[in-house]
């Protein structure tokens, strides 16, 4: 498939929606049917982490190329979070075990597997010289690329997905479902303890930053055709969709979501009650109530994750978790030779929980405090370095409309992100 330099695209009128019948025009206008037929073409997907109609793209792209195609497949792009259920996968396309088992019984799912070396092939490495040419110069070494071999079977990769502002890459989306979607997890872990380097607060809903470098680096490893369908979220339906290449699709969505998934404040908030929305099952993923709104925490301020329905710190990361605790990056850095043997990945994550600090003399201080009113005991909490609020204790109620006092609740937190207007700072 070839694209020209503009995306195609659909978009809805201010406060409406994009229709299945606009998905499907859109699908038929970027896949002439001719060019499938008999090609095997794998989608590629997000998990239930991710909000947006990838059923409403599946079924279009199903009704188009079903008949055509030899094999139409779909690749969960899981990253390191768990593996989904059949019944999961067939909620996130928006299909019935009935037409699971009819309609769509053709069709085969696959979950990602990082921690599987069998199911990876390294396509190259990312040499010492590109690396620090990628970071700006935060680091020199090689690293391995590897990504899940099942698309070596598969003539045509299509990316289903949306793009958010993202606090490691800056936006989601794009070439992002390859790396860290379905990758081994020495690229992955490498630009995530990058992102921790530069920080969230100067990554997140930043359009070009050194982890997209890389990301869109390795992308271009992978030596077959790729589309990507980039999808613009609002109220978990598309105000827009871009179909590209992984590049420009992404280019023009990340625009796109830059206009709808920011909100700006005149003011930083010293008490800031972030409510992690259902879809967040774990901290690892429900930490995206603190970096959306860390950008708006003021200095020596608090801000609650507030989460009854978060009891699993990580099933697949815990263990580590719970060895170093959360931690401001200068800490980490502070006591390289303890920490260097634990993933990357890991420890970018607990420094965008824990958010900016200091450690000067062997003392570590937050800019600002992270506590969790979640289904983690206190015990637990306190031992990963993070505060503890009974979240039966907290009436939200009490902390709605009183943004003139510096306090702010926000009610569905971990998809939009929230910044201060330019030239006001966090400690005004």
């Amino acid at each position: 498939m070839s694209f020209p330099s503009a995306p195609l695209s659909v978009l809805a009128p201010a406060g409406e929606r994009v229709t299945p019948e606009q998905t499907a025009e859109l699908v038929a206008s970027a896949l002439p049917r001719a060019e499938f037929r008999g090609k095997r073409v794998l989608l590629i997907v997000p998990d239930h982490t991710r909000t947006a109609p990838v059923g409403m793209v599946f079924k279009a792209l199903h009704q188009h190329l079903g008949d055509e195609a030899a094999a139409l497949d779909v690749l969960v792009a899981l990253g390191t979070h768990p593996p989904m259920t059949e019944d999961g996968i067939s909620q996130r396309l928006e299909i019935t075990s009935e037409e699971r088992r009819s309609r769509y019984s053709n069709v085969h799912f696959f979950n990602h597997e990082w921690d599987n070396p069998l199911a990876l092939e390294q396509i190259g490495t990312l040499s010492p010289e590109v690396i620090r040419e990628l970071s700006s110069g935060h680091f020199e070494l090689e690293v391995p690329v590897k990504v899940n071999r099942r698309i070596f079977d598969y003539d045509q990769l299509i990316i289903i997905g949306p793009v958010f502002p993202h606090e490691v890459a800056g936006f989601s989306g794009g070439n992002k479902y390859f790396f860290p979607g379905i990758s081994g997890r020495e690229v992955l872990d490498f630009f995530h303890w990058l992102g921790a380097i530069v920080t969230n607060m100067e990554t997140i809903g930043r359009k070009w930053t050194a982890v997209r470098r890389v990301i869109d680096r390795a992308g271009a490893l992978i030596n077959r055709p790729k589309t990507c369908f980039a999808i613009v979220v609002e109220h978990s339906g598309a105000s827009g969709i871009y179909v590209g290449t992984p590049e420009t699709a992404w280019e023009a969505a990340a625009d796109h979501s830059a206009q709808r998934h920011i909100v700006w404040h005149d003011r930083p908030y010293s008490t800031i009650v972030s409510c992690a929305a259902p879809i967040y099952d774990e901290l690892w993923t429900g930490a995206k109530a603190m970096y959306k709104l860390e950008p708006v925490l003021a200095e020596g301020g608090e801000l609650i994750i507030y989460a009854p329905h978060i009891r699993e710190i990580s099933l697949t990361h815990g263990r580590y978790i719970r060895e170093v605790g959360y931690h401001c990056r200068d800490y980490f850095l502070g006591n390289w030779e303890r920490f260097q043997k634990i993933p990357w990945g890991t420890l970018a994550h607990c420094t965008h929980v824990y958010g900016t600090g200091t450690y000067v003399n062997g003392q570590e201080k937050p800019r600002a405090r992270v506590t969790l009113a979640t289904g983690i005991p206190e015990t637990v909490c306190r031992e990963i370095n993070l505060g503890f609020r009974d979240w039966k204790e907290i009436q939200l109620n009490d902390y709605a409309n009183r943004e003139a006092e510096g306090i702010l609740l926000v009610p569905k937190s971990g998809e939009t992100l929230h910044r201060l207007r330019p030239s006001i700072s966090t400690d005004s």
